[in-house]
């Protein structure tokens, strides 16, 4: 392989060498007055209080997965259906684990520094404070693009020397690399979805409950310190939008590349890397869209107080994706061959490069069309506005149309996408779509995660009670904040559908099934049950926002009733008590939506193994994974553009509104509708919208891992290429290296053994595997038949002539008697050919023996004829 691919795991340094100093130049920023940081100093440690206990809780799920993974690791599979998998993937799901653990964590951790730099900032000018509050979001977005591209980088020189050192591109050992390396993309998928439904349980129970009591009962401005929800709230936007959405991106980027790695092992070409092209483009990728973010970041400033927020952002993440595309085309014509070819699909590099256009125009589109749907001033907010001048239930009837409505272009544009994509280079062109889409993610993340920043700036402001016009710019910072995040959501959200569809091939071309067909019965079954689980998925994690936030209420109300003085600024309200309610909450109520992902897949793979005689568990559950991608795309559109909507609504009364000809402002009638519905949209656009791009991931990609152990049996194929039993028309005879003179059948055991050996191209691993021509037991026996053991004689001189080859020897029988006693004699007579090759002068470290009883028939069991060629000793050459 290339010395190239140490780039990758460069560029990753690069970001986090980046990443530390921008970390440093914020934590130097001013932090306003001593009651400023005091406030301050409550967020951090309730994000600090709800990150360590939900990583408690999260060490009991990852640990026993570890193991249970490393057991499965150990499985080899069959000589027919090997399985290329390793202990070592419970030590890749444990790191990617630690690794988006640790996104959250730079996120929240610079986050609840740079917020209140920020309000100090806002004291200034618009500029300093836009200056803060991105520059604390390119942290986390640098530092969460740098982790995945060092992790994956990392582990795939790794893991490349562990297994398949000196191999090419399309060699066992390079497929069982990459399936290890999936167990990294699964540790870090698992822990978003935990981190993302966690924190957004949290975020929003206390939003709710500071929204319903504080701003509609009381009358209070939103963020006032006489409110007791109001830390928890803040606390909510720092696990919820930072912690929570760091570690959902730095999954759905590892999920991405690892995708477009898995179909790049397939393509076999001859290039300048080692024929490892089609797997580096999307590492290098990822990392050249790394240094376009972090080059773009610089651009994105305001000089006057009147300057549009949103262009500034608008600028760097369109300077981001061009330098990307650029960068993109040399990376191709440089490192891809002219051509390639897929699963049949033959295009070129140039392909390559256009699907890699249409992944950047796709992700651009969704964000417009996003940010249409979800900014004030355009006709979608504006709308619900509208509505809120005759009430509650009229707001809420206008943001669900809302919602609704701004699915159709998204999909119809992701339709389009998928189709260009194909068109030019098959499945892998669709891959390298979404990995082109995802490239610019650093830049994507710091424009999301400046939102929440700018959002805890104007709380802290509130509470501060600073002048008007400090949350005047903090405001004009978190508007802009929440279109933002509505658009992050989205390329989110359509990144994902690319992502699962290339893992979804993938998954189809390990499990060894070669379509869908929703006309058999279980799978259309599955494809009904897959749609249905984006469904039950939101209503547990709203639910469990509804249950948390009543339990806000109550508390907010038995505050303000029980403690005399907090609404006249003379007693300071029980802040952790709301603290320690959403924490509890949150933890508790997570686990449920995660067990669905994590576990539907599996009960389906291995519950239906068996089950139906001409349908496999791997056709069912493609079905159910088709499903839950349809499904959970657009419920994951829907809700998170309404909730978003609804959100801007409510703040467009901020600055007045004019409905049927009168202006109405924050405290009006219409304004509380406009809060009614932000906080029925509160869990739809934090909690269960953001989250369905990790379900729809997690699922496929838990699916791929458990692939090979529900593979469909491939007996056909199988059987025309071990089963190479042959009439011996021709003697052919060959001097070996040690002098001895060979005799044996044209085409027998011998002569394909040699052939193999010699051809420098050739492989050793699971699959190699040829028949024994003339090998006989005695009737129910392990004992040789003394007239055929020449063969065995030939085996043992090849050894002596080929020192460094190692074999593997596989015993069979037909289905004649009982399974249990045919596995223990077909072991008995591998063990017996191998003691006999002992015997002959081989060391028995080079030998290993297995018996695989009657399983993988290589003739019908119908027949005595067919029942003799199933009873065979098979050889394998394990190393060369």
């Amino acid at each position: 392989m290339n010395s190239i691919v140490y780039l990758v795991p460069l560029f990753g340094v690069i970001g986090l060498l980046y990443t530390a100093w921008k970390f440093s130049w914020v934590s130097r920023q001013e932090a306003g007055d001593e009651n400023m940081q005091r406030l301050s100093g409550y967020i951090a440690d309730g994000a600090i209080a709800f990150l360590k206990a939900e990583w408690r809780v999260l060490a009991m799920f990852a640990i026993p997965t570890a193991i249970v993974l490393a057991w499965l690791g150990m499985d080899e599979g069959t000589p027919e259906n090997p399985i290329h998998s390793s202990p070592i993937i419970a030590v890749a799901f444990l790191i990617g684990a630690i690794f988006s653990a640790f996104a959250g964590y730079v996120g929240m951790k610079v986050a609840t520094k740079a917020n209140v730099r920020t309000a100090h900032a806002a004291r200034t000018s618009l500029a300093k404070a836009l200056n803060v509050s991105f520059t604390g979001g390119a942290v986390m977005g640098m530092g969460v693009a740098g982790l995945a591209i060092l992790g994956l980088g990392g582990l795939f020189i790794a893991f490349y020397n562990i297994f398949a050192q000196g191999q090419g591109l399309t060699s066992e050992g390079m497929r069982q690399a990459i399936e290890v390396l999936a167990g990294f993309s699964l540790g870090a998928e698992s822990i978003a979805l935990f981190a993302r439904v966690g924190g957004g349980i949290y975020t929003k129970a206390a939003d709710v409950g500071a929204d319903l009591v504080g701003k509609v009962e009381a009358g209070i401005p939103e963020d006032d310190v006489r409110n007791p929800a109001t830390i928890a709230d803040n606390v909510g936007d720092n696990v919820g939008d930072v912690a929570g959405m760091g570690a959902d991106l730095f999954g759905s980027y590892v999920a991405t590349i690892l995708a477009t790695m898995v179909l790049g092992q397939e393509i076999s070409v001859t290039d300048n890397y080692g024929g490892f092209s089609p797997v580096l483009l999307p590492m290098l990728i990822a990392g050249v869209g790394l240094l376009a973010s972090m080059v773009s970041t610089f651009f994105v400033r305001v000089k006057n107080e009147t300057d549009s927020v949103q262009n500034a952002l608008n600028l760097g993440n369109w300077l981001s994706i061009v330098i990307t595309l650029v960068a993109s085309y040399f990376l191709v014509k440089e490192i891809l061959p002219e051509t390639l070819n897929l699963r049949g699909f033959e295009f070129t590099s140039m392909d390559v490069f256009y699907a890699i256009v249409v992944g950047l125009i796709v992700g651009t589109l969704m964000s417009i069309i996003t940010e249409y749907y979800t900014a004030m001033g355009k006709r979608p907010v504006d709308s619900i506005v509208q509505k809120s001048g005759t009430g509650h239930a009229t707001n809420i009837i206008g943001g669900l149309a809302v919602g609704m409505e701004s699915t159709v272009l998204p999909i119809l544009v992701l339709a389009a996408g998928i189709i260009f994509s194909y068109a030019f280079a098959g499945i892998y062109g669709v891959s390298i779509a979404a990995a082109g889409m995802m490239a610019t993610t650093a830049m994507q993340l710091a424009i999301d995660a400046f939102g929440p920043i700018a959002d805890n700036a104007g709380g802290i402001a509130e509470m501060s009670q600073l002048p008007p016009e400090v949350r005047e710019r903090t405001d004009n910072l978190d508007a802009v904040g929440n279109t933002t995040a509505a658009t992050g959501k989205g390329f989110a959200i359509a990144s994902a559908a690319l992502t699962s569809l290339a893992l979804f091939a993938a998954f189809v071309g390990i499990s060894g099934i070669s379509a869908i067909d929703i006309y058999k019965a279980p799978v259309l079954a599955g494809l009904f049950v897959g749609g249905m689980i984006p469904f039950i998925f939101s209503a547990l994690c709203i639910s469990a926002v509804g249950k948390a936030a009543m339990e806000m209420v109550n508390e907010v109300r038995r505050q303000f009733r029980e403690i005399p003085g907090i609404m006249e600024y003379k007693a300071q309200p029980e802040y952790e008590k709301c603290v320690e309610i959403s924490t509890k909450a949150s933890i508790k109520q997570m686990i449920l939506p995660g067990a669905i992902a994590l576990l539907v897949p599996v009960l389906v793979g291995f519950g239906f193994k068996g089950v139906f005689e001409t349908t496999s568990s791997a056709e069912i559950l493609g079905g159910l994974l088709a499903g839950v991608t349809v499904s959970g795309v657009l419920m994951g559109i829907f809700q998170s553009n309404a909730g978003g909507a609804w959100d801007n609504a409510k703040k467009s009364f901020e600055k007045g509104v004019l409905i049927d000809g009168k202006t109405y402002k924050k405290g009006s009638e219409p304004h509380k509708a406009a809060v009614t519905g932000d906080t029925v949209g509160d869990p739809f656009k934090d909690t269960s919208g953001p989250s369905m791009n990790i379900l729809i991931k997690l699922m496929s990609i838990v699916s791929l891992v458990i692939a090979p152990y529900i593979a469909v049996h491939k007996t056909t194929a199988v059987a025309s290429e071990i089963t190479t039993e042959v009439v011996a028309t021709e003697t052919l005879s060959k001097e070996l290296s040690t002098g001895v003179n060979l005799s044996f059948a044209q085409g027998g055991i011998e002569d394909q053994l040699i052939k193999f050996i010699e051809n420098a191209d050739s492989v050793a691993g699971k699959e190699n595997w040829f028949n024994f021509v003339n090998l006989n037991f005695e009737t129910g026996s392990d004992k040789l038949d003394s007239t055929s053991i020449s063969e065995v004689n030939n085996i043992s001189e090849i050894l002596k002539a080929f020192p460094a080859v190692a074999i593997k020897l596989g015993g069979y029988t037909d289905n004649v008697g009982a399974s249990a006693s045919n596995l223990e004699l077909s072991s008995k007579r591998a063990a017996a050919v191998k003691a006999a090759l002992v015997a002959l002068g081989t060391d028995a470290t080079r030998l290993e023996s297995e018996g695989y009883g009657d399983q993988h028939p290589a003739a019908s069991n119908d027949t005595e004829e067919g029942r003799a060629k199933n009873r065979r000793i098979a050889v394998s050459v394990r190393k060369k």
